[in-house]
């Protein structure tokens, strides 16, 4: 299988530049099956439903550790960043378009591409608030 090449020197050799090989094999070889699906879910009053609104949505993405490359460690210690693992947290705040007359319950599928990590498939559900009274 081609997501399956350099698996053993990778795994043994340069653990933690798994998740970057990983990267590169898909952008050469296409979509990896199992792609990132990030669930969200965004709320709207039913105003909002009716006439679409575009709405801010929190995406916490795992990226490169900016402090030690991806390596996970500097001069043979853990990198205190990432705490060797070559990864850190980062958020982003995109902002998604909810068409008018949305339904509750609908769900809107679109990918994201961020600079410096895999693209993440994102699906969001629709909750339409009641009218408070």
């Amino acid at each position: 299988m081609p997501h399956e090449c350099f698996a053993d020197e990778i795994a043994i050799d340069f653990p933690s530049v798994g998740r970057v090989v990983e990267r590169m094999r898909d952008r050469f070889l296409g979509e990896s099956a199992q792609s990132a699906l990030h669930v969200a879910e965004v709320s709207v009053s039913k105003f909002e439903a009716f006439t679409g609104r575009r709405m801010p949505l929190n995406l916490e993405l795992r990226t490169t550790c900016p402090v030690c490359g991806g390596r996970g460690e500097s001069w043979a210690e853990p990198c205190a960043g990432c705490l060797g693992t070559g990864e850190s947290l980062t958020h982003h705040v995109v902002r998604i378009p909810v068409p008018p007359g949305v339904i509750d319950g609908a769900r809107l599928r679109f990918r994201f591409y961020p600079p410096d990590a895999p693209p993440l498939r994102v699906e969001v559900r629709v909750v339409v608030r009641p009218a408070a009274f």
